[in-house]
């Protein structure tokens, strides 16, 4: 199953894809209007949008709805760096030895085709490619033979980056966070739709330039591991966003810099999920609320 979260003139829910159709599972006692509370609400909700895709539920054409972030507001949003040997090898850095998280902070969350800012204050805006899970059961101290079991499902992230300022802080937050720096989606694939997270393509290009091509089996930390790891500090939460970090490609990394530029737009594929599609444009005047 495909969920996603929509807009269709002034509604907003949620719904599965169904060829070229939304199924719409507003107005169901069974099926909660927001993402997180639909995940939290586990088989139940996703026995009833069951229901209503094999029953003919009311269908809106996927022309003619607006894609949100299939979590447009997580509880946490959270990176690992240094998580594939190629991104490592380009970077000259050491490989961890344990997994280092950072925060993205989650206003900075936009959905398919939404526009990336170049910010203003700098100019090295970079995107990074990357597969992200949702956590969908509430869960501490999660074994991990188990984790996979707290996996509600898989999307993509683009973990958008802005060089000068993540390097003032050992914590990157800043760097991290500006906001439209969170691209997700297009929609989330249901856990049982992947038999294996750890074997899916995984590209980025920017324009028509191929500029990251790997696969999630380059991972150092893989999905479980960080579930396992995580769980022994904190609760995690239906909804919660965990991106598991990029492959080689970055545009810090090449000569000149590949920054993304307004005009461009970043394309990330991963195998088994689809596409996830941004333009960039100059920050926006309306952006100043002071």
């Amino acid at each position: 199953m495909k969920l996603v979260t929509f807009r269709y003139k002034q509604h907003i829910g949620i719904g599965a894809i169904d060829g070229d159709n939304i199924v719409d599972g507003a107005g169901y006692l069974d099926i909660p209007n927001n993402m997180i509370d639909f995940l939290a609400a586990g088989e139940t909700a996703k026995a009833a949008l069951q229901r209503l895709i094999d029953d003919d539920g009311r269908r809106i054409p996927l022309a003619e709805v607006k894609l949100l972030a299939p979590v447009p507001r997580p509880g946490k949003f959270l990176g690992i760096s240094l998580n594939y040997a190629d991104h490592i090898g380009e970077t000259g850095l050491d490989k961890p030895q344990y997994p280092t998280f950072f925060t993205k902070q989650s206003s900075c969350v936009i959905g398919q085709n939404d526009a990336i800012h170049r910010p203003k204050v700098s100019e090295k805006v970079d995107y990074e490619g990357e597969l992200a899970f949702v956590i969908g059961k509430r869960c501490r101290h999660v074994p991990l033979d188990k984790a996979h079991e707290v996996i509600a499902g898989y999307t993509i992230a683009n973990d958008v980056s802005v060089r000068d300022w993540q390097i003032r802080s050992p914590t990157w937050m800043l760097g991290k966070s500006f906001d439209t720096h969170g691209p997700l989606g297009p929609w989330l694939v249901t856990r049982e739709q992947i038999s294996d997270p750890h074997n899916l393509a995984i590209k980025t290009w920017v324009d028509d330039e191929l500029r990251q091509d790997s696969n999630t089996r380059y991972m150092i930390f893989n999905c479980f591991e960080m579930i396992a790891y995580l769980s022994q500090a904190m609760t995690l939460e239906p909804g919660d966003v965990i991106a598991t970090g990029t492959p080689s490609g970055v545009g810090v990394k090449m000569k000149p810099r590949g920054y993304l530029k307004p005009g461009q737009t970043v394309k990330i594929e991963i195998e088994s999920i689809g596409a996830l599609i941004n333009p960039v444009i100059e920050e926006p005047e309306s952006t100043m609320m002071f």
